[in-house]
């Protein structure tokens, strides 16, 4: 076909596709839109840049023109996309298919926003409903939204949801939907998930399939490079940015969140206006980095596959593969972030040689090989004879790796240098020769709760011994060694005398009725100070009793405490 007024839309529709310069259909519009228009239930194979939204969402415009609005608050279309990211993309190119439609409204909801704020668009007539299968189910559950007007059922990028774990999700949402709908799949490989899966949600569908070598062989320039570690990474990464030709805006893929944040940072030191992206972030930092990257703010964007999924961006030019997908149809998706609406982009890549497995899958599902490159003076190593692509290992490597891996970890914690240590004879020699104070659990030089001796250790002492231990004051306290305290006192002078006198007084003028130790600790103090001070003040410490220590306090009960 030459251009969409072949396939009878409304002219309203024709009118926003000629202000946008939609003039020819591609290959999957050309095939799907008339298929949708029928009614038939579809299965598409088709990668991301196709052009599959406006496949589904054309037809089905021009379906809600002729159906008449009820009087429920309930969508006639739902479009289920795995990522926020999607879902808004999905949701902008509805609203700009349906600029001369007013009374046709799309309501876009996913998580990481305000319910209240969801539920107040829910709560207004629309026609369009976009989401994510987690929150949709979120809403269900709160009744929230009624999904038994339903007439069209899409799901884009199907095997990532089911990838994403949802396909519980799906059926459930699925089995809330009238069974005389029509229900179309779009996804970017067709493999032995989709097709049992489509065969629960549809009835007879239409395959369709796009060539996956359309696009990327005439469109982008695929480019691979070896490098041999994560520093020739950075080294070769930093000269394609500074040399690349027509370079506008790139995407850098990473494998892991940390890796992102990481390297954007790195770019940032160097000068360069990046930012990161993946599923960590919140929606509304993710939704502000979008927002820098199509207003040129930053120019070089760091993200991981599901964060970056739906971003849609005509100024993207690059697309730099800096870590291997895990999954090979990720590389498509990747590579579709550039080239798009039959913009030229390039994609590059990196890998090792040990990952020469991986790269032959993606030439398989490409139809081609990627094509080398080398960089003079930032070259890879020669391969290795016996490195060879196919992933295999020696016999008993792999356990020999996991055991060299748990002995790596456990030398770097403490437990284990302190269980290596414990093993050591000479270790064990010089424990032995430490005191008990210096010997605790925890390596502290400490002292014990429990004394390391031994039952015949304390037979040696004789009790006597362990009486002459005690304090001074109860050796003074005692009348028949009051004359050999005296003349001890004797032998520091009169002066000295007087100031510890002046000092037992003011010690004991408040004293302390708490507890037995320290009442003996008065009498005996009053006693030593009556031996040696002046009458007066030795008589007026003979007249003074304590009524209260008369009696013994009970055992196990509190004495004199609460009186106090």
């Amino acid at each position: 076909m030459s251009n969409f007024n072949s396939f009878d839309l409304d002219e309203k529709i024709v009118k926003v596709l000629q202000e946008i310069d939609y003039v020819t259909p591609t290959p999957i519009q050309e095939q799907a839109i008339p298929k949708v228009m029928e009614g038939t239930d579809i299965i598409a194979c088709a990668q991301t840049g196709t052009g599959k939204t406006a496949a589904f969402m054309l037809p089905i415009i021009d379906y809600l023109i002729d159906v008449p609005h009820s009087k429920n608050i309930a969508p006639k279309v739902l479009i289920l996309v795995p990522t926020r990211e999607l879902a808004m993309q999905v949701s902008q190119q509805a609203k700009i298919y349906t600029k001369h439609l007013p009374n046709i409204k799309t309501v876009c909801i996913y998580g990481g926003v305000s319910y209240a704020i969801q539920n107040r668009m829910l709560s207004r007539p629309y026609d369009i409903l976009v989401a994510t299968p987690g929150r949709l189910i979120d809403h269900l559950d709160r009744e929230r939204i009624d999904l038994s007007e339903v007439s069209k059922f899409i799901l884009d990028e199907a095997d990532r949801m089911l990838d994403m774990g949802f396909i519980e999700d799906i059926e459930k949402i699925s089995s809330l939907i009238p069974k005389n709908r029509q229900t179309l799949l779009f996804s970017a490989t067709i493999d032995n998930k989709i097709l049992p899966f489509s065969k629960k949600l549809q009835k007879d569908p239409f395959h369709i399939k796009v060539e996956r070598t359309l696009q990327t062989s005439n469109l982008i320039a695929q480019k691979l490079y070896y490098v041999d570690d994560i520093h020739h990474k950075n080294k070769l990464l930093e000269h394609i940015l500074q040399t690349a030709e027509a370079m506008n805006q790139t995407i850098v893929f990473t494998s892991t969140i940390k890796q992102a944040d990481e390297l954007s940072y790195s770019l940032k030191e160097s000068g360069y206006l990046s930012g990161s992206l993946h599923g960590d972030m919140s929606q509304e930092k993710r939704t502000r980095t979008i927002n820098k990257l199509k207003h040129g703010k930053i120019n070089i964007l760091v993200a991981t596959d599901v964060a970056a999924r739906g971003i849609d961006i005509s100024t993207l030019t690059h697309v730099i593969n800096f870590d291997l997908p895990f999954q090979s149809e990720d590389f498509i998706h990747r590579i579709g972030r550039t080239g798009r609406a039959g913009a030229t982009g390039t994609a590059i890549t990196f890998a090792t040689y040990k990952e020469d497995h991986r790269i032959n899958r993606i030439n398989q599902l490409l139809g081609k090989p990627l094509e080398s490159f080398t960089v003079e003076g930032l070259e890879p190593k020669p391969k290795m004879e016996g490195s060879s692509s196919s992933g295999k290992r020696k016999r008993g490597s792999r356990s020999n790796a996991r055991r060299n891996k748990e002995m790596r970890r456990d030398e770097s914690s403490s437990f284990h240098s302190n269980r290596s240590q414990k093993n050591d004879f000479s270790f064990r020699e010089e424990r032995r020769s430490k005191p008990s104070f210096e010997r605790n659990s925890n390596s502290e030089f400490k002292r014990s709760s429990k004394p390391d001796f031994k039952k015949s250790e304390f037979d040696r002492f004789p009790k006597s011994d362990f009486k002459k231990a005690k304090p001074d004051f109860d050796r003074f306290s005692k009348s028949e060694n009051r004359k050999s305290s005296k003349g001890e006192f004797e032998e520091f002078g009169k002066k000295e005398f007087k100031k510890s006198a002046k000092s037992d007084f003011k010690k004991f003028s408040k004293p302390d009725f708490r507890s037995e130790s320290k009442s003996k600790q008065f009498n005996s103090s009053s006693k030593k100070f009556s031996s040696s001070s002046s009458p007066k003040a030795s008589k007026s410490f003979e007249n003074f009793k304590i009524p209260s220590l008369t009696k013994k306090p009970r055992r196990n009960k509190p004495s004199f405490l609460g009186k106090i």
